[in-house]
């Protein structure tokens, strides 16, 4: 008999893990904390982020733009995600649709996002974002 210590991937638990990521996103973005917030990204310059009509690559510079638009509390304000959809690409990959909501006293914003998931080295990471 032979036993394997390689974990089968499993839908239920894989959207448990990112539904987590994100909800640890929402609390990250309260506290005014970009950098806890980036870290459910991949950290490479591969990363593909869509927002605004302009297309940033790699993960610096997103930390980056999200510091120029976000320089302060009163401009992240408070977040709150829905999530309309988490679904399979593949038995590593997954996209998520959804909406975001900010209350902030600059103004009030919303959108929507779509965003894919893979697993790398185990551990779920965004490697792609479109928020409008």
């Amino acid at each position: 008999m032979l036993c394997s210590c390689h974990k089968e991937p499993n839908a239920q638990n894989d959207i448990k893990e990112i539904t987590h990521i994100i909800a640890q996103q929402q609390k990250d973005w309260n506290n005014n904390d970009l950098k806890g917030f980036m870290e459910a990204y991949h950290q490479t310059d591969s990363l593909f982020f869509y927002s605004g009509a302009q297309l940033k690559t790699g993960w610096t510079s997103t930390l980056d733009s999200y510091k120029k638009n976000y320089p302060d509390a009163s401009h992240t304000g408070e977040l709150t995600f829905t999530i309309a959809k988490i679904h399979p690409i593949n038995q590593d990959s997954y996209f998520v649709m959804g909406e975001y909501m900010l209350k902030r006293t600059v103004g009030d914003a919303k959108g929507t996002f779509m965003i894919i998931f893979k697993r790398i080295d185990g551990k779920w990471k965004i490697i792609a974002d479109s928020s409008c």
